[in-house]
């Protein structure tokens, strides 16, 4: 059996086991985008030899349907990895934050004299993937494998203790302690390893386009919640703005009929609307009419999902990045040295899980409710209402939008009387 294709780099532990098949690995990792790349650089620098799957042959291959913004949750994960120098040479933008609502625009600042707010990035993904592949391949205890797509799970013992791999020069299995799905939304690891899907029902649909020349107020990102449909524009790198709109549903048959024309209209009758018409359209429209926010358990015997292959959220908060990031440090924080054979593996995953669901969970319950396409409810009314008149409350939301705080956290007993205090000094300051 023949060595896998190399990246070049020497392996510490390359020859610790002379008797080990060319083909065993620590940890095979399906997907080299933004989950997968990060938990291959992490777990290999803990000691874990890793075989990092891509089924696209390309290096330079990346997302294309992505709100291409990376929350501030993510933000020490990529400073652990090396990239932010990177990133700041590329043109990403950090990414501050204003939300039109009914009450008017909720524009989180920093405290007088006190520190800046947290802050991730905005980057278009043909930036990002890129950088963060070519990070994982310079790896050293990192096999990249481009062009091998992942066609079937080996078992052992009733767990997962490998793949099957359609590859350039044909089928391949590839073994190892621990299998990874970093494969998005419609995972075939997972699909393979016969993990339950629960599917959330969205009832918006949404496009977006990529504009050059699109001033925003501040020259920062926006975002209107019009309760149902909302839309967001995130400034990116190389002066393109990321514009999209997510409708109810119930729009979607008028909207198809002219998808262009629609979509000019619909930013157009924005509050405040960004002028589209001046700006010059650098891509396609491009969306999806069905996009389910999908959870799965993210561990079984000898497998492990993060990023959207184990929780796909609601494209319209822009986690999704930010969460592929955060859960792949949270695997090899867990699982790093069982994955390399110091301990065991089983607990590991226990441990990984836990993380996952305590650090989520709440995050979808949440999510999932609002994609009903409801108005807001009547926490959420005072909130919101609290943050466009408040600082402080501003502050608050813009924590949690940036997943920094959970649910329980933002919508405290404490936060919530502080918000209806708010709205009180407020009303009785309109009062003649």
């Amino acid at each position: 059996m023949t060595r896998p294709e190399s990246t070049g780099h020497e392996h510490e532990h390359e020859h610790e086991h002379e008797d080990a098949r060319a083909d065993d690995y620590d940890v095979v990792i399906s997907g080299a985008s933004l989950a997968g790349s990060t938990a291959a650089i992490l777990l290999a620098r803990r000691g874990a030899r890793v075989a990092l799957l891509e089924r696209r042959s390309d290096p330079e291959a990346y997302k294309v349907l992505c709100t291409h913004s990376i929350t501030a949750n993510a933000h020490p994960v990529l400073d652990e990895i090396g990239l932010l120098p990177e990133l700041e040479k590329a043109g990403a933008l950090r990414n501050d934050a204003r939300w039109h609502t009914r009450w008017g625009w909720i524009e989180p600042r920093a405290a007088a004299g006190g520190p800046a707010l947290p802050h991730g990035y905005n980057v278009r993904r043909s930036t990002l993937d890129p950088l963060i592949r070519a990070r994982a391949a310079q790896t050293p205890g990192v096999d990249l494998l481009l062009g091998h797509q992942v066609t079937g799970i080996v078992r052992e013992d009733g767990r997962v203790a490998g793949v099957r791999a359609s590859t350039p020069q044909g089928e391949r299995e590839l073994r190892a302690r621990l299998v990874v799905g970093a494969d998005g939304k419609d995972s075939a690891v997972a699909k393979f390893a016969g993990v339950p899907t629960r599917k959330h029902r969205n009832t918006r649909f949404g496009y977006l386009a990529h504009f050059r020349d699109l001033p925003l107020h501040g020259g920062i990102g926006q975002t209107w919640f019009l309760e149902p449909d909302m839309a967001y524009a995130f400034p990116n790198d190389d002066g393109v703005t990321v514009l999209a709109v997510l409708p109810d549903k119930k729009r979607l048959p008028a909207f198809r009929e002219d998808l262009e024309g629609s979509f000019l209209d619909f930013v157009r009758g924005l509050p405040d609307a960004p002028p589209v018409d001046a700006a010059t359209r650098v891509s396609k429209i491009i969306g999806a009419v069905d996009y389910p926010l999908i959870t799965r358990q993210p561990t079984a015997p000898g497998l492990a999902l993060i990023g959207d292959a184990a929780l796909t959220g609601d494209p319209l908060w822009g986690v999704g990045c930010g969460w592929a990031l955060q859960t792949a440090q949270w695997l090899a924080d867990a699982v790093a040295p069982a994955a390399a054979g110091q301990g065991d593996l089983d607990t590991a995953l226990t441990r990984y899980a836990r993380r996952h669901r305590r650090g989520l969970r709440g995050h979808q319950q949440i999510a999932a409710d609002f994609a009903k396409a409801r108005p807001f409810n009547p926490g959420e009314r005072l909130m919101f209402a609290a943050a466009a008149r408040d600082e402080a409350m501003a502050r608050h939301m813009y924590l949690f939008a940036a997943r920094l705080i959970g649910p329980l956290r933002f919508l405290s007993p404490l936060a919530l009387a502080k918000a209806a205090l708010v709205n009180l000094r407020h009303r009785g300051a309109a009062r003649p």
